[in-house]
Parts: structure tokens; sequence; C-alpha cells
């Protein structure tokens, strides 16, 4: 076993000056590759801070693409005013036996349910009734029915 030990340090006795690098060469198809790599690599960088750049400035705005553009419309008001809102009528609701209990029973804003005598808020395009307290802060921010969606907005005649 001795002999193999020895065998096996000869094979394995590297030296530094074995490893001259001195001579090292690229030929041919091996420098080929290297400067297309390099150049898909400084491709892909560029095109990738390209994109960048593009998203963060963004698209230009409308004003400057289209000088002739109309600026856009304000939006209408949402809700209705005060006086609009207090002109609505408000009546005593009854519950009437003909109708087999088949009438509005309840308020859709709020649940709950319409006592006999109690005073609802009827509006006059759809003749839907509400609690007073209820549809009053609705069509404060809203300009319809809150059961039908009809729009109760009175167009001033021009």
């Amino acid at each position: 076993m001795s002999s193999y030990q020895q065998e096996s340090s000869q094979q394995f006795r590297w030296h530094y000056a074995e490893f001259d690098d001195s001579n090292f060469q690229i030929h041919g198809r091996t420098l080929f590759f290297i400067v297309v790599l390099f150049s898909i690599i400084i491709l892909v960088a560029l095109l990738f801070i390209y994109a960048r750049w593009v998203c963060r400035i963004g698209p230009p705005p409308a004003s400057t693409s289209a000088p002739h553009a109309r600026s856009p419309l304000p939006p209408p008001p949402r809700g209705l005013d005060a006086a609009t809102i207090n002109s609505f009528p408000i009546v005593l609701h009854k519950n009437s036996p003909a109708d087999g209990g088949a009438g509005e029973a309840e308020c859709c804003i709020c649940l709950g349910v319409f006592g006999d005598g109690e005073k609802v808020k009827v509006l006059p395009q759809c003749e839907h009734c509400f609690h007073s307290e209820c549809v009053d802060k609705w069509l404060t921010t809203h300009s319809s029915c809150p059961l039908c969606r009809a729009s109760l907005r009175v167009d001033s005649p021009v």
C-alpha cells in the first residue's frame, strides 16, 4: 500500500508553476459568443432602464396632446338642496286592512316598520315613503329615490 500512496501523492502534487496561464488565448467561436452574450446583457439592461423611465413619466396629459380639446365639465352636484328636500310632502302613514298589509310597511333606509299615524315623507316621482329623517340624510348626498333610483332632480327650464 505504500506504493499506492506514493503514486497517488504524485498525481495530486500540483505546483503553481505548472499552471502558467500566460499562454491563455480565446479563439474563434468562443470570442464570438462572449461578445454576443455581453451585447445581449447590455441591450436588456438598456431596455429595462428605458421601460422604468417611461413608466415613471407616464403618458402626456390630455391638454398637451390635443390643444383644441375642451376641458372636462365639472361633475354635477350629487345631492339635492335643502329647499327641494323640504318641499316634498309629509303625510301620516295609515295601515289599511283592505290592502292586506301589502302596502309599504317599512322604511327601506333604516328598515324600521311604519307605525299607524307615523309621519312619512313621500317622494313625488315614484311615491315611495320613508321616514323623514332617513330620506333627508339620503337626499343631501344623492338625487334619486333610495328604493327605485328614480331621479328627483328638478331641471330648471332654460
